[in-house]
C-alpha cells in the first residue's frame, strides 16, 4: 500500500503505561494501527514489543500483576474499561503465536471450531467457511484431500498457516502476529509471508518482528521500540532508509540489539 496518506486508525494509543508490579514495561506509549495496513513493531528483545501486542486484545491482563494506565481504543471504544467485553473483543482480533498451536484435532476441525462457537452448525456452510479460509491461508491445494487428518501431521509452516486459517474463518477486523515465522525455515517463512500480503487488503495487521529484512518487505507502517518507549513511527520505507532519529539507525543497520 504507497498510498500518500494514513488509512484511518483501528486502534488508537494514548499515554499507554503498563507495569509488571514495579517494572515500568511500556512507558508512555503513542501508536495507531491503521485499517487495512501491516504495522510492523520492531526493537531488542524485553523492549516492550509483544507485551503491546498483547495489550491490544488484552491478553496481557493474564499476567498477575499488571497494572495499565492511559487509553487504548479500537474503533474508538476504550478497551481498558468494562464497556467492551473481552469476549467480543478477541472475537475480532485474532491473534498467531511464535510457535504453531494447532488444536488436538483434525485440520477440518482447527478451522470449523471458532465458527461452531459462533452458532455456524449447517455442514455446507461449515465445509465453504473451511474450504474458503484455507484458500485465503495458502494451504487448500495441499491439504484438501486430508481434511479429517490431525493437524499435528502438517509441517511447522503448514500448521503456522493454519493457524492463520483458523484466525480467518471467523472474519476477524484485526490479526495480532507475534514472531510469526521465528520458528520456520526460509520456503515457510516466504509463504507466510505471501500470505500476509495476500490478505491484508481484507484485514489489519500488527506484527511483532525481529527481521528487519521482514519488517521491511512487508510493512506499511514500522515502529521501532526501546526500552518500553516508542523511539519513532513511520512509513516503513522513511524508517529504513532516512529515519530521523540515530537510535532507530542504528539498530537497523544491526550496530546493538
Amino acid at each position: 500500500m504507497k498510498n500518500t496518506k494514513w488509512n484511518k486508525p483501528v486502534y488508537e494509543t494514548n499515554g499507554l503505561n503498563l507495569w509488571y508490579g514495579s517494572t515500568h514495561a511500556l512507558k508512555n506509549i503513542e501508536l495507531s494501527i491503521n485499517e487495512k495496513e501491516v504495522t510492523a513493531i520492531i526493537g531488542p528483545s524485553g523492549c516492550g514489543k509483544s507485551t503491546y501486542l498483547k495489550t491490544l486484545n488484552r491478553m496481557v491482563e493474564l499476567v498477575p500483576d499488571v497494572s495499565i494506565s492511559g487509553n487504548l481504543t479500537f474503533k474508538g471504544k476504550n478497551i481498558l474499561g468494562k464497556s467492551v467485553p473481552v469476549e467480543l473483543l478477541r472475537s475480532k482480533v485474532g491473534m498467531v503465536f511464535q510457535k504453531p498451536n494447532p488444536f488436538p484435532k483434525s485440520i477440518y476441525e482447527n478451522v470449523a471450531f471458532g465458527p461452531k462457537i459462533h452458532g455456524i452448525r449447517n455442514k455446507a456452510m461449515l465445509d465453504m467457511v473451511v474450504e474458503d479460509s484455507l484458500r485465503k491461508a495458502a494451504l487448500w491445494d495441499e491439504v484438501k484431500d486430508r481434511l479429517h487428518s490431525s493437524a499435528y501431521g502438517l509441517s511447522g509452516g503448514q500448521q503456522q498457516r493454519l493457524c492463520i486459517a483458523r484466525c480467518l474463518a471467523v472474519d476477524p477486523e484485526v490479526i495480532l502476529m507475534d514472531e510469526p515465522t521465528s520458528a520456520l525455515d526460509p520456503v515457510s517463512t516466504h509463504k507466510v509471508e505471501e500470505l500476509i500480503d495476500s490478505i491484508k487488503n481484507d484485514v489489519t495487521i500488527a506484527i511483532v518482528t525481529h527481521n528487519m529484512q521482514q519488517a521491511s518487505r512487508i510493512s506499511d507502517r514500522t515502529a521501532f521500540f526501546l526500552n518500553g518507549e516508542i523511539i519513532e513511527v513511520d512509513r516503513t520505507s522513511v524508517i529504513f532508509s532516512n529515519p530521523t532519529d540515530p537510535l532507530t539507525e542504528d539498530y537497523i543497520n544491526g550496530r546493538f540489539g
